[in-house]
């Protein structure tokens, strides 16, 4: 298992080309897993399951049609996205339980700074439950297999410009709004999430520690 760390924004052309490349050599054999945290510059995504009603305001930000499942997203500073490349075989092939893997991952990223993160039946992504009732989607998960291979990921509000989500009903859902740690009261710092992330990763995917992470500029 291999991990890289992004320092600086990186175009989401560049990672996706990063990502096709990785996963080819991953299904060939000549690299191993990966797990790349980084962060976008202001942007759409579009999954394959994204209606175009949802776009409210399409002039505000580039919007990117993506081979990820879901529908629309937005990607930005604050922000921390985990694009997870692995290959499911020697996990047993099983796509629902990878989905499963990477929920957990997330809840537990988030309980290590006492936040509660929850499941939703029928909404994808992991959620918080407000004290007045309401609950806000935390984090997304959207994620694509080529022959057992995975690629994209799971995206985490940290400290975002949470405003921009407003330009799309974020993941087709209207009755529920969108939160992060600083909205949380939670104010950390990028390096303490990323700790916080490969510790959660290792708990869940295993027990192996992963290769020392490197930071890459892209």
């Amino acid at each position: 298992m291999e991990w890289q760390i992004s320092d600086s924004l990186v175009a989401y052309e560049t990672a996706v080309a990063a990502m096709e490349e990785r996963v080819a050599a991953i299904r060939d054999g000549t690299a191993p897993d990966l797990v790349w945290l980084l962060e976008h510059p202001p942007l759409y995504t579009a999954g394959t399951s994204a209606d175009p009603a949802d776009l409210l305001d399409p002039g505000r930000l580039p919007v990117y049609q993506t081979g990820r499942g879901g529908q629309y997203t937005w990607h930005g500073p604050g922000q921390r996205i985990a694009y997870v490349m692995l290959d499911l075989k020697p996990r047993g092939s099983d796509v629902r339980q990878f989905v499963g893997d990477l929920e957990e991952f997330l809840i537990r990223t988030l309980a290590s700074f006492n936040i509660k993160g929850e499941r939703r039946s029928g909404r994808v992504g992991i959620w918080v439950a407000e004290r007045d009732g309401s609950e806000n989607k935390i984090a997304a998960i959207g994620v694509r297999v080529r022959r057992w291979v995975t690629f994209h990921g799971v995206a985490l509000n940290v400290d975002p410009d949470l405003s921009n989500f407003a330009g799309i009903v974020p993941c087709g859902i209207s009755q529920h709004g969108v939160t992060s740690l600083a909205r949380q009261g939670i104010l950390v710092e990028m390096p303490e999430v990323d700790a916080a992330m490969k510790r959660a990763f290792r708990e869940v995917f295993g027990s192996s520690s992963p290769a020392a992470p490197q930071l890459v500029s892209r």
